[in-house]
C-alpha cells in the first residue's frame, strides 16, 4: 500500500461542503446562484482610496505583529458602539479575517482532549479549526421551533468534565439568527458555573434587522472570560481585503499573538491602511446603513418568496442569509439542491454544509441584487411545482 504523508488530523478533517457544491455548480453554463456569502457592494471608494495612497507613500513594511498603534486605537474605539471596552495595547489583535481569529483563539486555549461545544447549523470553518488544535468538537444543535437560538436547556445538556469552550456564532451563518440580551442572560450563569471560555464570532454584528446587536462580552463578569472576533468582510465589503480584530482578556491575546507572530507575523500593511479609513472615516455609518437598509429589502423579498411557495421558514434577524425548511419535499438537502440545480440551474447551499442538523434545510444569500433574488425565486417555485 502507497505510503501518505498527510497527517492523520488533515485527513480525518471534512471537506467544505460549500466547496464540493460550488465544484459542480461551477461547470455548468447559465447557472445563477444564491449561494455565495460575501457582500455583492464594493469596498467604498474612500477606503480604496486609503490603500492607494499607503502604497504611493511606500508604507509596504512591516507592522507590530499585533497590528499597527493607531488600527488597534481604532478597533477598540469601534467596539465600544457594542458596550465592548478593551485596552488597544494590550487586549486587541489584528488578525488575517475573522476566520484567522477562530484559529489563534482556539488554538491559544485548547488542549489536546479538550471539549468545544460548537453551535450549528453553523460556519464551515469551526469543527475543522477545532480538530486541528487536538479539541474534540461537540455539536448543539440548534432548533427551528425556538428561532435557532442557543438555550440554556441545550446548553446544560451538552457540558461534561472535559468542556472547555464554546464557540458562539451570532448574528448566524447560515440560519440569520441572533441572540438577544435576555437569551444570553440565561446562559452567563451556566458558563460561570462550569467556567467554559466564550469564543464569540461577531462578524455579522453590523447586519442585524429591527434589534441592536448584543454582545455576550458585555454583560456582567463576561469580558474575562471571553473573546470577541469581529472584522471588516462583511460590514465594510472588503471580504478580499483578509482584516479581522479579536478583543479579549490580555493574558489571551498575548497567547494569540505568540501563534500569529510565528505564523502570520502581522497583517498586510496596506490593508491596515485601508482598515484605519474604514474605522474612522466620517462616512463610516453611512456606508454601513446604506449596505443593510438594502440588505434588509432584499430579505423581506426572500423571506416572502419562500413563505409563498408553501416553505417553512424562520425570518432572519441578522446577517444576509435565509434558510428555509424543504422537509416537506421528502428530500434531503443534498438531493434538493443537486436536482434543483440540474432542473433549473440554480445555485443553493445544502443546510447540511453546515452541520448535520442543517439537513432537511437550504442556505439561500441575498447578497445578491433584487433582480438575482427574483429570478432565483421564480426557478426555485416552478422547481417546486415540479417536484
Amino acid at each position: 500500500m502507497k505510503k501518505t504523508y498527510i497527517s492523520d488530523v488533515v485527513m480525518q478533517m471534512p471537506d467544505s461542503g460549500i466547496k464540493d457544491f460550488f465544484d459542480v455548480a461551477n461547470t455548468l453554463d447559465g447557472a445563477v446562484s444564491l449561494g455565495v456569502g460575501e457582500p455583492d457592494f464594493a469596498t467604498a471608494e474612500h477606503v480604496r482610496d486609503a490603500a492607494i495612497e499607503a502604497i504611493r507613500e511606500a508604507r509596504t513594511k512591516y507592522t507590530d505583529n499585533r497590528g499597527t498603534v493607531e488600527l488597534r486605537r481604532a478597533a477598540a474605539k469601534y467596539l465600544e458602539k457594542f458596550d465592548l471596552y478593551y485596552d488597544r495595547q494590550d487586549e486587541i489583535l489584528i488578525t488575517v479575517g475573522a476566520s484567522e481569529g477562530i484559529d489563534l483563539a482556539l488554538r491559544a486555549l485548547i488542549n489536546p482532549g479538550d471539549e468545544v461545544l460548537v453551535v450549528e447549523p453553523s460556519y464551515v470553518s469551526y469543527i475543522p479549526c477545532v480538530m486541528m488544535c487536538g479539541g474534540v468538537p461537540v455539536h448543539l444543535c440548534m432548533q427551528e421551533k425556538n428561532r435557532f437560538r442557543l438555550t440554556p436547556e441545550e446548553l446544560k445538556e451538552k457540558i461534561t468534565p472535559k468542556t472547555k469552550a464554546l464557540l458562539l456564532p451570532f448574528p448566524c451563518n447560515p440560519t440569520g439568527a441572533i441572540m438577544e440580551q435576555t437569551d444570553l442572560e440565561v446562559l452567563v450563569p451556566i458558563l460561570k458555573e462550569h467556567n467554559i471560555f466564550v469564543i464569540s464570532d461577531e462578524i455579522y454584528a453590523e447586519l442585524t434587522y429591527g434589534k441592536r446587536h448584543v454582545s455576550i462580552a458585555a454583560l456582567p463578569g463576561m469580558k474575562e472570560q471571553c473573546v470577541v472576533l469581529n472584522g471588516f468582510s462583511k460590514a465594510f465589503a472588503m471580504t478580499g481585503w483578509r482584516m479581522g480584530m479579536a478583543a479579549g482578556p490580555a493574558e489571551i491575546i498575548a497567547a494569540m499573538n505568540k501563534i500569529h507572530q510565528f505564523t502570520i507575523m502581522s497583517a498586510g500593511t496596506i490593508a491596515q491602511a485601508a482598515a484605519l479609513e474604514a474605522l474612522t472615516s466620517a462616512q463610516r455609518e453611512e456606508d454601513i446603513e446604506v449596505m443593510r437598509r438594502e440588505y434588509d429589502a432584499r430579505r423581506m423579498l426572500m423571506t416572502e418568496g419562500f413563505k409563498n411557495m408553501g416553505l417553512d421558514v424562520v425570518e432572519p434577524e441578522g446577517a444576509f442569509y435565509v434558510f428555509p425548511s424543504i422537509k416537506k419535499t421528502g428530500m434531503s438537502s443534498q438531493e434538493f439542491c443537486r436536482r434543483l440545480l440540474e432542473d433549473q440551474k440554480v445555485a443553493v447551499i445544502p443546510g447540511d454544509a453546515f452541520g448535520a442538523c442543517g439537513d432537511g434545510y437550504i442556505r439561500c444569500s441575498y447578497a445578491y441584487s433584487q433582480e438575482t433574488i427574483r429570478i432565483c425565486l421564480e426557478k426555485i417555485a416552478a422547481f417546486l411545482k415540479k417536484i
